[in-house]
């Protein structure tokens, strides 16, 4: 049965209203749901470092934002004077998480939107905000090109699938709908979908905590298992594909 993609709590990690950052804050879940709300480069950076944003897509959204607080903040019109305060923002932001490939990419992509923007301090700054919020929707448009995709390729029976995922490469992770999550949800969309099974994934919980509470704001039925209990479901017929999003260091 098909099912609309129209969750009532769509789950959106990261938000730019009124001037702020807002995020959902993943330290709580899933016992609170709280929001936390970013106004400087500073909390951005202590947000990144202590997991209240994480997953890489998303830490490279939350830092291209970061950029932007940081350029609000830099009191100067010359331009070679904020483009090296910016470079100093860029370096404390990137000593936030040393190895989230994608924080690296968002950094230097916001600074290659300013050395090739040409005109005020003030145009560099609107460049800089223009970026952060295209990396956001891209990312977004990503995610969902990549459900609708996987969906593609998961065998044809049976018709309702029983998937099995680990961590957590949802919304949360992501600007939104996700990436291994993002093939669940275009599978539940398409009536392909019986259950999702997720690995608890030690020590943090990933699984358990955020893809178990993604899934239970849209209705996709969830099932939370041990990490060592992967292999015993599989081997009694629960499991029909495995979904989990690989990254490659260095990309």
């Amino acid at each position: 049965m098909l099912r609309p993609y129209s969750p009532s709590n769509p789950v959106y990690p990261i938000i730019w209203q009124e001037d702020t950052v807002i995020l959902i804050d993943q330290t709580q879940l899933p016992e609170k749901y709280t929001t936390v709300e970013i106004t400087d480069y500073q909390e951005m950076a202590q947000a990144i470092k202590t997991m209240i944003v994480r997953g890489a897509p998303a830490i490279g959204i939350a830092a291209a934002y970061g950029m932007y607080l940081g350029a609000r903040e830099i009191q100067t019109t010359d331009r070679n004077d904020f483009l090296s305060q910016l470079e100093e923002i860029a370096q404390q932001l990137r000593q936030t998480r040393p190895t989230a490939v994608n924080l690296f990419w968002a950094i230097a992509r916001m600074l290659q939107t300013v050395q090739e923007t040409q005109g005020s301090v003030e145009q560099l700054r609107a460049s800089l905000l223009a970026t952060a919020q295209a990396i956001q929707a891209e990312d977004l448009q990503t995610c969902q090109a990549i459900g609708d995709h996987g969906l593609g390729v998961l065998p044809p029976h049976p018709q309702e699938l029983s998937l099995l995922t680990h961590c957590n490469a949802g919304a949360l992770a992501t600007a939104g709908y996700g990436t291994a999550l993002g093939v669940i949800r275009s599978a539940w969309r398409e009536g392909r979908l019986n259950r999702v099974y997720a690995d608890e994934t030690r020590p943090r919980l990933q699984g358990a905590k955020l893809t178990s509470w993604e899934c239970v704001q849209e209705g996709i039925p969830v099932t939370v298992i041990t990490d060592n209990m992967a292999a015993h479901c599989m081997k009694q017929g629960l499991i029909d594909e495995v979904l989990e999003e690989v990254t490659v260091k260095g990309e």
